[in-house]
């Protein structure tokens, strides 16, 4: 679609294992209408379908935006395929093999589909809307749940030869490490999202019995990346000490990722990067560390500008103005 017959608006969805938020999105990135679902309350594909597109033609017609101004829809979720429109054999979503998802939201929106995982919607939409606007090369990485990255080489997203590429939270950093639910060990995912840090955190406890810490305050299954930020900010060693192993261990990766793509910037985005600097200056002082000589000085580290509940609507969205 050319941009002379290019719709005002455009519709993102972030699919996730508990919640579908969706929101209508418009040319400045604004989202100026949104709502969510439920996930797990459709264990059956048919019934979520029509409840999602129910709600969706229910939210264009309360913003009176009109399903005519609609460029299309886009789609950030798990195990996303953009080549195929498919959701492939995702863990955390009720539906399990391969799903037809765009095909399906597309026959009961009536409206254009596109979709891809999660964290190449985060990198399209810092591309479209955020800190990486304006940039041919770099790489996003999303710090969540699990570790996801998005890579953009010359102005164009790298989907790979089937649409897998980019999987950089499954890089085995530890050889022989902490075991990944991908069935590797030692992966990137298992040390610096927000469930590796929880570990390292478990780690730190059961092996000093005697430096005292906010941390002993809580049940070791209470201890989330919430609350080891918030002990860290309060002047906590032992938490401080935690997010320095694991900006050292993210630090050290993103000095290897560099190398392959010479990227411009590497982007953080998700719910760990917003501890912010306790994070971030380990990380950079480990990345640029170990950096080659060629690119020491050349690679920035950004935190994403998409912060707060829309910014994985806006990453989502960004995929249906290509449509």
């Amino acid at each position: 679609m050319t941009d002379s017959v290019k719709k005002p608006y455009v519709i993102g969805i972030d699919l996730g294992g508990t919640n579908t938020a969706f929101g209508i999105v418009d040319e400045k990135g604004n989202v100026v209408a949104q709502n969510s679902i439920k996930t797990q309350q459709y264990p059956d594909l048919n019934d979520y379908m029509a409840a999602l597109s129910g709600a969706i033609k229910a939210l264009i017609e309360e913003s009176k935006v009109g399903i005519a101004n609609i460029n299309g829809i886009g789609i950030g979720a798990p195990n996303a395929n953009y080549y195929t429109g498919n959701i492939e054999h995702a863990a955390n979503l009720p539906w399990k093999g391969i799903v037809p998802f765009a095909k399906l939201l597309s026959e009961a929106t009536g409206l254009p589909v596109s979709l891809t995982n999660d964290a190449n919607a985060a990198a399209i939409g810092e591309a479209t809307y955020g800190v990486a606007k304006g940039m041919k090369d770099f790489i996003m990485i999303t710090l969540g749940t699990g570790v996801g990255s998005g890579i953009y080489c010359n102005g164009k997203l790298l989907y790979g030869s089937d649409g897998n590429a980019g999987e950089l939270g499954h890089v085995v950093v530890r050889r022989n490490g902490r075991q990944c639910g991908c069935g590797n060990k030692g992966c990137l995912e298992c040390y610096t999202s927000a469930t590796g840090i929880v570990r390292t955190a478990r780690e730190f406890l059961a092996n000093d019995k005697t430096t005292p810490t906010l941390l002993r305050n809580y049940k070791e299954e209470e201890i989330t990346g919430k609350i080891i930020t918030d002990c860290a900010r309060q002047g906590d060693k032992m938490a401080n000490d935690i997010f320095v192993e694991t900006g050292t261990i993210l630090g050290e990766a993103l000095a290897d990722f560099v190398k392959f793509s010479s990227p411009e910037a590497i982007v953080l985005f998700g719910g760990l990067s917003q501890a912010g600097d306790l994070i971030h200056v380990p990380t950079a002082k480990a990345m640029n560390d170990n950096l080659m000589p060629v690119f020491k000085g050349k690679v920035k580290l950004l935190q994403s500008s998409l912060i707060g509940a829309n910014a994985a609507i806006l990453g989502a969205s960004a995929l249906a103005w290509e449509l």
